[in-house]
């Protein structure tokens, strides 16, 4: 594997170890009877170590090196994994998903400020690549493998230790992206503030994309097997799955569309503006599919939501991978990492409390309505934007 497979490998790996443990919940739940207010608690450790690991080690990769920074956080990702494969009760899971949190935000904003540095023009697509695919493979894996594979409690987290292994060993071989060192240095996440209107734009941008995502994992396995006239797991992970592929073939379709000036390929402003309103598109269209029962306008409602995610998470950051300067790519990273988790946990973690008084139906409803008016409001200033850099070559 070259150095750009394995970077973007590392982050679809996290967010594949993320999205596996779903279906487990429910055997979870069965095996040692833990309410369903504690699995919503443990979700909520996994995103609070994460944007804790962000807010106190943003930065290490700018001093401390990609390479090192990433082997701490597989190697982190490496020990939880082995905590979940020996886990016996609740307890065990806070601690598991606490570290895998925080071993994931150590490695994602190393690995994707090193994509900016191995390829800044196209490290927004690779980025997005690698976060659909590891969204839609993490979700299918976990339910395949709860429905068919023996020790369904055991196999994920064993299949998941395999691949660390092996890209903890690609990154020992590859080597360091960054120039100058300093040592290990901590400090906070932070823009700069010369970049900070494309930060709160691409912020906005990633909001809307990744809040739908947690929605979806939140709500989509108890919403799937219904719609989809099948009991069991797998519904809900083939739509995760087709959620996710969808995402990560979005910014590959943007740069094959017209361009300006007879070009090929959408600029990163058209391709935000663009997600969102497709995005804005998607989730009216699964609301209406989910309150009419209509098993095919959610395969499509779903495809739809995943282009318009991948399409604004692409270009969220190629936005922000332009305008970020080298020597703080890092930190600049994690600050949007940490509004990208922000986005995708807390909107959850609300909607595994409200779904119990109110049902899946009528949750999504009402968080899909907020999350079409933040699209929506991000399309108008990507559009306004766009029309004063428009203004200003003139």
């Amino acid at each position: 594997m070259n150095d750009i497979t394995i970077k973007a490998g590392v982050i679809g790996l996290c967010l594949a170890a993320s999205a596996t443990p779903s279906p487990l919940y429910k055997l979870y739940a069965a095996a040692w009877a833990i309410p369903t207010s504690t699995l919503s608690l443990i979700y909520a450790t996994y995103c609070l170590g994460v944007l804790a690991a962000l807010l106190l080690f943003g930065r290490i990769s700018d001093s401390w090196g990609r390479r090192p920074a990433i082997l701490a956080g597989l190697a982190g990702l490496l020990v939880s994994l082995g905590l979940f494969l020996t886990a016996s009760g609740a307890g065990w899971l806070f601690v598991a998903r606490g570290l895998q949190g925080v071993a994931t935000g150590v490695a994602i904003s190393a690995a994707g400020a090193a994509l900016i540095d191995l390829r800044p023009a196209t490290a927004g697509v690779l980025n997005t690549l690698a976060s659909g695919l590891g969204m839609g493979g993490g979700g299918l894996l976990g339910a395949v493998l709860v429905e068919y594979a023996p020790a369904p409690l055991l196999t994920p987290f064993a299949v998941l230790a395999v691949v660390t292994l092996l890209l903890l060993a690609g990154v020992w071989r590859r080597p360091e992206t960054l120039g100058a060192r300093a040592g290990f240095r901590m400090a906070a996440p932070g823009v700069p503030k010369d970049i900070l209107g494309s930060f709160v734009l691409s912020g906005l941008g990633v909001t809307s994309s990744w809040s739908i995502v947690g929605l979806y994992l939140a709500l989509v396995p108890a919403l799937a097997p219904a719609l989809m006239g099948s009991a069991g797991n797998l519904p809900g992970g083939l739509a995760i799955f087709v959620m996710g592929t969808a995402a990560a073939l979005a910014p590959t379709l943007a740069r094959r569309l017209p361009g300006p000036a007879g070009g090929r390929g959408l600029p990163v402003l058209a391709q935000l503006s663009t997600g969102m309103l497709v995005l804005a598109a998607g989730v009216a269209l699964l609301a209406l599919s989910v309150s009419a029962g209509s098993a095919t306008g959610f395969i499509l409602s779903s495809v739809v939501i995943g282009l318009g995610g991948g399409l604004g998470l692409g270009g969220s950051l190629g936005l922000l991978g332009a305008a970020a300067p080298p020597e703080h790519r890092a930190r600049v990273m994690s600050a949007f990492y940490v509004v990208a988790y922000a986005a995708i946990s807390l909107p959850a973690i609300a909607a595994g409390f409200v779904v119990r008084a109110s049902g899946p139906v009528a949750t999504f409803r009402g968080f899909g309505a907020g999350i079409i008016a933040v699209a929506l409001a991000t399309f108008l200033l990507a559009r306004t934007r766009t029309r004063r850099a428009a203004e200003a070559r003139l």
